[in-house]
């Protein structure tokens, strides 16, 4: 799966278990189910979901009545936290090496990689302000 793929799928899991109020081992929900949803390939959502039980955010079980459950309410499970978990970014790439000698190549590397660092932090400060409560109650547009 790609790296920007990770968030989304995330997020959508998430999601889905507050959908289906999962908060606990006994009301776990399958690889397979979270996966028919996006769709996806459930491969793909445990990768995803180990990610966001490492960061705590989830917890898992293995096997026959095995799933995944959110360890925290919804409403404070910040995006922000979701695209930490996955290890994600706002991709906008990495600045050229630039040239030596080159009045605009000297500099650039070192401008345009600041302004990729402030996009990601603006990126992550409007995520901050949305929940996973808040993709299940909230007009999309008002997001």
């Amino acid at each position: 799966m790609s790296d920007s793929q990770k968030f989304p799928v995330a997020a959508h899991a998430l999601a889905y278990l507050a959908h289906k109020n999962a908060t606990s081992p006994e009301h776990a929900i399958s690889s397979a189910e979270l996966a028919a949803s996006m769709p996806t390939n459930p491969v793909v959502v445990r990768r995803v979901t180990a990610m966001l039980a490492r960061a705590g955010l989830i917890d898992t079980r293995a096997g026959a009545g095995g799933g995944a459950w959110l360890k925290r309410p919804p409403g404070e499970i910040g995006l922000d936290q979701v695209l930490r978990a996955v290890h994600g970014c706002t991709h906008l790439g990495v600045p050229p090496p630039g040239a030596a000698g080159c009045p605009v190549g000297e500099r650039i590397p070192v401008a345009v990689g600041a302004a990729i660092v402030a996009a990601d932090q603006a990126a992550a400060a409007r995520l901050a302000g949305i929940t996973v409560a808040d993709l299940l109650s909230t007009d999309p547009e008002k997001l």
